[in-house]
């Protein structure tokens, strides 16, 4: 896989290889998670309150993630040895262990390569990026939050079970969807299949181009 030079990454793109030094070794991201889904996310700094409520969250939610067939793996610009301070810190404190790889971005390699830094926020912290990259190391869905503001952690879970559904089953994903709801029907495409979804009693249909239906 080689290398795309910095820019910001879109939806649809393949995720830029990299090599990195992480809290569980080195890495290289295109043999990281063979077969899985991989987040990866930014936090601007170790020792730093909102990032350690974030990563507390993806910690206590590792369980979740790892039955959704999902590798997390974090980064900010700090040394490995920041950030094998904090997470012994947090765990002291709170007795929550982040048990997942952070990776020390001290040289900002890895955040200019993925378009975390963006110098209207900060040049020198990465802001809160979530890129959710599937089995493919395909982007799928990308979250930018400023360094102000924390995540969310139900829409992370919520959006990664969204695509992984919509993969499954060829399905849209409808609002405010939760795993259990009822998903769209894709539209039809021809006379023929819009024939064929009127006349379809599986489905709830409310018109030709919009219907639902349970898994």
């Amino acid at each position: 896989m080689e290398t795309q030079t910095a820019q910001m990454l879109r939806i649809g793109d393949i995720a830029p290889d990299f090599e990195a030094v992480t809290t569980k070794g080195k890495i290289k991201f295109s043999d990281f998670a063979p077969g899985k889904w991989t987040i990866l996310f930014s936090h601007p700094a170790d020792f730093t309150p909102v990032c350690t409520t974030e990563m507390t969250g993806f910690a206590l939610n590792k369980d979740t993630f790892d039955a959704l067939n999902t590798e997390l793996l974090g980064l900010s610009i700090d040394s490995i040895h920041s950030h094998l301070a904090w997470v012994n810190n947090v765990r002291e404190k709170t007795n929550v262990y982040f048990d997942f790889p952070i990776i020390a971005d001290i040289d900002m390699k890895v955040s200019k390569l993925y378009g975390m830094l963006q110098p209207n926020e900060s040049e020198t912290a990465a802001v809160r990026a979530v890129f959710f990259i599937d089995p493919s190391k395909k982007v799928r869905l990308i979250m930018y939050y400023p360094l102000n503001v924390g995540r969310n952690m139900d829409e992370i879970i919520r959006v990664l079970e969204a695509l992984q559904v919509s993969d499954e089953y060829k399905v849209a994903i409808p609002l405010n969807w939760r795993k259990g709801d009822k998903v769209i029907v894709p539209p039809p495409k021809t006379l023929d299949e819009m024939n064929e979804r009127m006349a379809d009693q599986t489905i709830d249909r409310i018109d030709f181009y919009l219907a639902t239906k349970t898994l």
